[in-house]
This record gives structure tokens, sequence and C-alpha cells, in this order.
């Protein structure tokens, strides 16, 4: 009774300390003084095709979206929550919903309002004003559904900080995105060519509304970027100089405060850079909250560089004698070479793994050109070509990316994946037709069809209609494990069968067996899965650590 005495009162110390130290951000707004906040009017021309003015939603036959706004940081933001209204809507219910999957306690989801309150107190102060009224239009057209979690406006700049969030306090978006690059002797016409796949996970429906995203912006360089409803920072793009910018996340210990989320930083680089310096003197302005490594590609200097930040230092790191650089989970500067969380990331995890896949693939293709980094971006195996099975975190293509791009800055030409994942026709488009040759009347897709890349054979054959079996069927598995339910043989026969070179499917059989203290067969699939290609040594060593226990029980 002390102890539940004790636990109200330190809810009720917490509910008082966070109010009094929140109650600043939670009544701010940007100044919209300067600013025309009329509500745009919408033109619905089909159920693929809206327009407002010279601002435009399509939906292409691809499935992709493609999203023009123009105008000054509110304009682009009315036009761009107002064009993609029901989109808005059903993207927050999707991530939202996540949430209640991960935290279905009405009580816990209320601390966790609160602690969120509380953690991005300063948020605020940490994002350009230009992106706050850009966001705040947006905002106007998100749902008063989830108001008990934030108001509309401060909801938009949580979920502008929710990668960086999940990433420092769970590694929940440390992800295995790939990005390489290639130029002069590396690349088929000597100009930079860029690629990267974005293997950001929330679920299935999170990535059905892909959006590419062409921005007009009154002040800086139009530019393009791909993107989800509601998120108005970069996590891949490319501006009319020819500048482009992808993330990729590395290891970072957990910050006590919130400061500029890493997909604003790249958004103001990407609308704001020319060149590499200039993107370099942006990004030493900002003070991040996690470690993320920037990859700029530009087409005024025809080289890649990485532009690596964590929440005390930064570092550029440059290749002055190589014709390529790639990037992977982990941090390859001067300024990071001691750093622990950066030697354990390397050690325990995938990343190194795939930096080294690239490397492979890149020695095998010389010459790179777009059909061939489509190629690496969707290669499925390991390291010397073995079979890691379908859906490993060791592979290039993990079969989760939200999207897929490729760039030719110095052409201004870009490819986006069409779903699913990075499988779908690569559509190319061409930055110099859409924004010095648009029609004021256009409301026909922007795509360079004659440059498209085709889809990945893939998807034609049984293996990958499999593997769309064996997602259900491994879901299936965790909730029979989690309840402690019985597992036919049938269907530990049918699961192993659709993903037969993942090691995954012989540990999660073993776990059953495991459970029910038959552990001979417990022994025979954790055995198996050791001769598969484990994702990481944690993983290898828990497995490991089971046939310890079995020899013991078995002795």
């Amino acid at each position: 009774m002390k102890n539940r005495i004790l636990f109200f009162l330190f809810i009720g110390f917490l509910q008082l300390f966070v109010s009094c130290g929140t109650s600043k951000s939670m009544r701010h707004k940007p100044d919209l003084s300067g600013f025309n906040s009329q509500k745009p009017i919408v033109v619905k021309k089909s159920d693929s095709v809206f327009v407002s003015g010279k601002n435009s939603l399509l939906k292409n036959k691809q499935g992709l979206w493609e999203l023009y706004a123009e105008g000054d940081p509110l304009e682009i933001g009315l036009n761009t929550g107002a064009l993609t209204d029901s989109l808005l809507k059903k993207q927050q219910q999707i991530f939202f919903s996540k949430i209640n999957d991960f935290i279905p306690s009405s009580f816990q989801q209320k601390l966790l309002r609160q602690f969120l309150r509380w953690y991005n107190r300063k948020l605020y102060l940490n994002v350009p004003e230009e992106y706050q009224t850009e966001i705040y239009g947006v905002s106007e057209y998100t749902s008063d559904e989830f108001n008990t979690i934030a108001p509309k406006y401060q909801r938009g700049l949580y979920l502008h900080g929710a990668h960086d969030i999940g990433h420092a306090l769970q590694d929940l978006a440390l992800v295995g995105c790939s990005s390489f690059a290639a130029w002069n002797e590396k690349s088929e016409d000597g100009s930079l060519i860029l690629g990267r796949n974005f293997d950001f996970y929330v679920n299935d429906a999170f990535a059905e509304n892909k959006i590419a995203a062409f921005i007009n912006p009154k002040d800086g360089y139009p530019f393009m970027m791909v993107t989800w409803p509601g998120m108005v920072g970069a996590v891949s793009g490319m501006n009319q100089e020819g500048l482009t910018v992808t993330i990729n996340a590395s290891k970072s210990k957990i910050p006590l405060i919130a400061k500029t989320p890493i997909s604003i930083l790249t958004r103001e680089i990407l609308q704001h850079a020319k060149n590499i310096d200039e993107a370099v003197a942006i990004a030493k302005k900002r003070k991040v909250f996690v470690s993320e490594s920037i990859m700029v590609g530009s087409a005024n200097d025809n080289k890649a560089i990485l532009i690596e930040v964590s929440p005390t230092k930064m570092d550029v790191y440059d290749v002055p004698n190589s014709d390529q650089l790639i990037c992977s989970n982990h941090f390859q500067g001067k300024a990071f070479a001691a750093d622990k969380r950066n030697k354990e990331q390397i050690l325990n995890s995938h990343s190194e793994y795939r930096f080294e896949r690239m490397q492979e693939l890149l020695s095998q293709n010389p010459k790179v050109n777009p059909e061939i980094a489509s190629k690496i971006l969707r290669n499925k195996n390991g390291l010397k070509d073995i079979e890691l099975g379908y859906g490993s975190e060791k592979a290039l293509n993990q079969l989760m990316a939200h999207h897929g791009i490729i760039f030719k800055p110095k052409e201004k030409l870009v490819w986006v994946s069409a779903n699913p994942y990075q499988l779908g026709e690569f559509v190319c488009y061409d930055l110099n037709s859409i924004f010095c040759n648009r029609k004021n009347d256009s409301v026909v897709s922007f795509q360079k069809e004659n440059l498209n890349i085709a889809k990945d054979p893939f998807l034609e054959t049984t293996a990958y209609r499999d593997y769309q079996k064996f997602r259900i069927e491994n879901h299936k598995i965790d909730s029979l494990l989690e309840n402690k339910e019985t597992i036919s043989p049938e269907f530990l026969h049918n699961y192993q069968s659709l993903n037969p070179d993942y090691w995954v499917v012989y540990y999660k059989a073993g776990l059953y067996f495991y459970q029910i203290k038959e552990f001979g067969q417990a022994k025979l699939n954790f055995e198996k899965a050791l001769t598969k290609e484990i994702t990481t040594l944690p993983e290898k060593e828990q497995i490991e650590k089971y046939l310890k226990k079995i020899k013991r029980k078995l002795q």
C-alpha cells in the first residue's frame, strides 16, 4: 500500500513538473503576421487528381503520389495540407495505431504523452521559423481525433522528431539504410551518380501513400524529396542546383532534450545549399539530438561527402583519393574513430556487413549507371553472393524499404521506386522540365516515362509469393510463441519451407521446442540456424547460449 501511495505521489509530481516545464511550448505558435492565412480551395478533377491554383496532387499509374507546391512557407504548408487532406488523416491514424499496438495500456499512454510534452519542450526553439510555419499550415488539415496527444501544430512538430526520439530511446528507427555514390572513373559518363535504400518501416500501410514532392519555395532552391503525408522534413531529395541529401542513422546515446530533428536539418540543406561547402556551413549551425550520417552529393563539386553529426560533435568525411563513397549505419570519419558506441555498432550490428557488400558490388560494376544502381539497391544476397534468405537485415534489399532512390545530379534526373519496397518500377523525373517548363494547367504525371527503370523480375517469381506468405506466418508464430500456444508440425514445416535460407525460421522453431521442453528438437533447430548467416553477433551469441543450456539439460 505504501509503495502504491509513493508511486501515485511520484506521478502527481511528474504531472505538475511537466505542466510547469511545458506550458510555453504547448502554447507556442509561429508568427504568421506576414503571411496570407486564407485557406486554399481544392478542385477535385478525379479520385487521383487534385488542383489548387498552381499547386497539384496526382497519383500516377505506378501508384506514386506526385505533389507540386509553391510559395512562401505558409502557402506551401496550407496547399500541401489541403491537397493531401484525406491522406494526411489516414497517415496519422496508421502511425498512432502503431503506438497503440506497442502500448495498449491507456495509463501508460498517458504517461507517454506527458513524457513527450516534457521531452519536446524546447523543440520549437530548434526548428527554423520557416519550417515551423510550414508545419503549422499542414497541421491545419490534421484530424482532431488525436488532440489528447497534443494540439495539432505541436503534434506536427512531435512527428518530425519521432524518428529521432525512437532512434535515441530504443533504436526503433535504427534500420539498415544503405547508400553509395560514384563519380569520375567509377560512373559510366564520369558525372556523379548516387543510390540509396531508405529502410524505415512502420507497417505496410504506412508506405502505401508514398509522395514524390516537388517544392518551389519563395526563398531557396526548388527541390524534390520523397516523403509521406504530413512530413515536411527531408530524408531523400535533390534540388535544382543538383545537390542531394540522404540520411543514415548511426548509434546514439539517449539525449536529455529534443533539439533539431535530423530531417529538418537535411530539409534546410536541400532548400538552401548549392554545393558541399554551403551544406557543411548549414549543418554547423544546428544542434541535433541523434547520431546520423548525411550523404551530400553535389553536381557543382561532382562528388559526394558525408556530414557525420552527433549531439556532441560533427565531422566531414571526404574521400579525396577515391571515386566512390559508401555509407551504411556507422561513422567513418576521424572524429568518431575512437567513439565507443560507433565501435559497438560496427561489431554488433549488420552495418559493416552491408558496407562490405556494397564495396563488393561496386567492384563488380566498375562503371555505374542508373540501371546498375537499381540492381545494387535491389540485391538480396550476401557477401560472395551467398543466399541470406528473404528479409535479412544483412542484405542491401531487406524487402522493407519505404523507398529506393537514384540521383543523376548534373542532369537533374531522379528515379523513385514504386511499391512494393524498391521492387516496383523506378519512375524518372527531370527537375529542369518540372520547375522550368511547368504549365500552370498541367495535371499530368511529371515522369519521363522513356527513362523509367522496369520493375524487378523477382516480383513475378514463386519465391516472392512465398516471401509474402512467410511474412504472414512469421507474425503468427510470434503470437503463438508469446502466448505459449501449441504449434503443429505442419505449421512449422510450411513456415520453414517458405523461407528456407533465413536463419530466423529455425531459431523460432528452436524457441518453440525449448518452451515445450523438447530439447532434442530445439537443439536440431538451433544448430540449423547457426549454419545460416545470422544477422548480428548478439543474436548468434543468444543461440549459442540456448545450446549450452540444452547441453546441460540433456546430460
